[in-house]
């Protein structure tokens, strides 16, 4: 599976009067999605009479990249190039993993995909195309995906001699699939299709540039100083483009109309925050979360700091916005304290997806206290979410073996009580700090917090003081779940809050979420019953 990847397109129209090539946009879009994943940039582009190239883009600083090879050939200028920005996958992976996947069954068959998510019923879309004989070299969802449309080509247009029909396929698709998924397909005639399937958890933008270009990315970030009109892909949507005639149309592949439903990963850690849901940036409800949270913190430093100094820092690269309205808030609350970042890293790549020992080696890497003079400071460490606590762990022994009196986390989001199946690399409950903690409670407590957002308060500061203990804290304090609605642009009904609600988005993703509790329980000492 890959997990937390974006998607960019550009595509050249033949009325277009611009200099820049589709090279240089897609050079715009790209430095501005490296929130999504910076394992590696691939690019596919295609030009009439000489088919698809492939180059990696290299990031040259944070706000630019180059792009290699076929930058550097002046007759080879394409009209359509897709970009796909890849995280660290679970499986061990060859540079091909860098560029979107593809297919080359001839040159006018040839198909590439640009993909970011995750198939939640994957092993059964698995199971069926191995049954047809289909062979399959990796475990990613994007080449399942591919060979899909690959086989529905084959099947209904390709050995009939006719040209595909992309919303025949793709509703068949979006009917077929459970996930959540936004990608890009190129094909070998220099046609694009845009899909977000009907769960709608991934987002996918496009801009239509007044020099004339269009454009598609992950993020509405990725537009920022270009002139034109932007418009959201919605669920269960294509928007395709004749590579021909540049003709675009926008069409609904579902069988029901639905609603854009955003992952809250999205809005709390994965997206950049220059990206806007609803006129509202992920910076200001980052930020309106920190100020949020101070007033919590506030109370529990009241008492505390005697002659210590507060420091309010920050965990990288995500919880800026977070420590930066903590902060404004404890002033106003009359916390005397500074704001200045004590931890930094030596690498760019998150240390979220991948085996325990793996990622135990990776933060262990990573992570370096930078403050000096850490003797006698209280700290504060803002984060956006702890999921499973080793990393805030590490950190909090790095902070205390430096000096530090106290250190204590604030937490932008509730308790994350839930596996993710749709691209975050959460796949069980054991991972969970919070399960990690459950099982150490009495059994009151433990039915108590079963009720997972609806606990009362006092129920999560139990569960506030155990993982605290856990990871050698001072404190933790997470933000309650009314908080985090408010807080949110377009409130509870935008975004899919499953990781503290336990409501899973889609139905194959509730009945493993289901089973995963359930095989959970079934392996304790104990039985415990699941309130309705």
């Amino acid at each position: 599976m890959i997990s937390m990847s974006g998607v960019a397109a550009a595509f050249l129209c033949s009325s277009s009067k611009s200099r820049a090539t589709v090279y240089d946009r897609l050079k715009h879009m790209v430095p501005k999605l490296a929130f999504r994943g910076q394992a590696g940039v691939g690019i596919a582009a295609f030009m009439h009479k000489e088919g698809v190239r492939y180059a990696r883009a290299l990031q040259s600083s944070c706000d630019s990249v180059r792009i290699e090879h076929d930058e550097q050939d002046p007759n080879f200028r394409p009209h359509v190039a897709i970009a796909h920005i890849r995280s660290r996958c679970r499986e061990p992976s060859g540079d091909g993993l860098l560029q979107p996947i593809h297919i080359n069954a001839g040159t006018s068959r040839h198909l590439t995909i640009s993909f970011d998510g995750a198939l939640v019923n994957g092993r059964e879309l698995r199971g069926e195309l191995l049954a047809q004989g289909y062979r399959l070299g990796s475990n990613t969802d994007a080449e399942l995906l591919l060979k899909w449309i690959e086989g529905s080509c084959e099947r209904d247009y390709w050995r009939h001699g006719l040209p595909v029909n992309y919303e025949n396929i793709f509703r068949d698709i979006d009917d077929r699939i459970d996930g959540a998924i936004s990608a890009i397909l190129l094909d070998g005639e220099g046609n694009l299709v845009a899909y977000r399937n009907r769960c709608g958890l991934r987002p996918l933008e496009t801009m239509q540039t007044d020099d004339g270009f269009l454009l598609v990315a992950s993020e509405n970030c990725a537009f920022a100083g270009l002139q034109g009109k932007t418009k959201q892909i919605m669920p269960g949507h294509i928007k395709y483009v004749d590579g021909t005639t540049g003709r675009c149309v926008d069409r609904s592949v579902s069988n029901g109309q639905y609603k854009a439903k955003l992952c809250a990963y999205e809005a709390l850690y994965l997206g950049n925050p220059n990206t806007s849901v609803e006129g509202q940036s992920h910076f200001e409800t980052r930020y309106n979360i920190g100020a949020a949270l101070g007033g919590l913190v506030a109370q529990r430093l009241q008492g505390e700091l005697g002659s210590t100094l507060t420091i309010v820092s920050s965990m990288p690269h995500t919880g800026g916005p977070y420590a930066d309205g903590l902060f404004a808030s404890l002033v106003e609350y009359g916390v005397f304290a500074q704001r200045r970042e004590v931890v930094s890293t030596q690498f760019f790549q998150r240390t979220l997806i991948g085996t325990p020992s793996e990622r135990k080696s990776r933060i262990s890497q990573k992570y370096r206290v930078s403050g000096t003079h850490l003797g006698n400071t209280t700290i504060v460490i803002v984060d956006e979410a702890l999921i499973r606590g080793d990393t805030s762990q590490a950190v909090t022994n790095m902070l205390l073996a430096a000096g530090a009196k106290a250190v204590h986390w604030a937490i932008g989001s509730p308790p994350i009580v839930a596996p993710n199946y749709y691209g975050m690399g959460i796949d069980t409950l054991d991972e969970l700090a919070f399960w990690q903690i459950w099982k150490q409670l009495p059994p009151e407590q433990r039915t108590q917090s079963l009720r997972f957002h609806k606990m009362e308060p006092q129920d999560l500061k139990i569960i506030e003081s155990n993982i605290a203990a856990s990871i050698n804290a001072a404190t933790i304090t997470y933000l309650p779940f009314p908080l985090l609605v408010s807080s949110l642009p377009c409130r509870q009904d935008g975004f899919d809050l499953s990781p503290f609600t336990f409501e899973m988005p889609t139905p194959a993703g509730q009945k493993r979420a289901n089973q995963n509790l359930r095989e959970f329980l079934a392996a304790l000492p104990y039985s415990e019953s699941i309130p309705a």
